[in-house]
């Protein structure tokens, strides 16, 4: 059975059969009698990234009531989405994060703080996923932000673009009219020296 805990640039929770490299979550977002999702899509503003491997723990997916496994081909796709790293399974890089996300936006926060910033750049007033008006060019932007060209999402390395797809990336020119996926506070920590994992790179 292919459960619907993949996660999109774009936000979206999908059923997809390839695993990811990262896992999250955004609170109780599922049934664990049906292993489905519910409606909501989150139940909390803490959007994190973990790994998905702590300490020898591995957790049965969806099946208990607690937070919902979420999984991401990488980091760059999970921040682009609006998550951000967990201080508990990976506090070192949630520091870091945390150190250039004040370096970059000009104050430092804690993680609520910045949950919820994130928050209100992640969603449009349709709460659907917020796409961003891009400052300067595209090949200007920091390696890991991502952005969008119709429904396509492309990642940034070393000043080139790279179509997203389950399996990683390829190089690929987007088209017209592209717009930021990645929120721009994390973008600004981007810029700032944090350095997201990426699929292939």
């Amino acid at each position: 059975m292919t459960l619907q805990n993949r996660v999109t640039p774009f936000g979206e929770v999908v059923a997809a059969p390839y695993r990811g490299t990262m896992m999250g979550n955004r609170g109780i977002i599922h049934d664990p009698a049906t292993r489905t999702l519910l409606k909501r899509r989150w139940t909390t503003r803490a959007w994190i990234i973990c790994v998905c491997e702590f300490k020898g723990v591995r957790r049965e997916v969806m099946a208990r009531q607690s937070w919902t496994e979420l999984f991401f081909l990488d980091e760059a796709t999970a921040l682009s989405a609006g998550h951000r790293p967990c201080f508990y399974c990976q506090r070192q890089r949630a520091l870091a994060f945390q150190a250039a996300w004040a370096e970059g936006n000009g104050n430092f926060l804690t993680a609520p703080g910045i949950d919820s910033v994130l928050h209100g750049e992640r969603l449009d007033r349709s709460r659907r996923k917020a796409r961003h008006a891009i400052e300067g060019p595209v090949r200007g932007l920091p390696d890991g932000a991502m952005i969008a060209s119709g429904d396509d999402a492309y990642l940034i390395k070393a000043g080139k673009t790279h179509l997203w797809s389950w399996q990683g990336y390829q190089p690929a020119e987007p088209r017209d009219g592209a717009m930021l996926l990645t929120p721009p506070s994390t973008v600004r920590a981007l810029r700032a020296g944090y350095l997201p994992q990426m699929h292939g790179f």
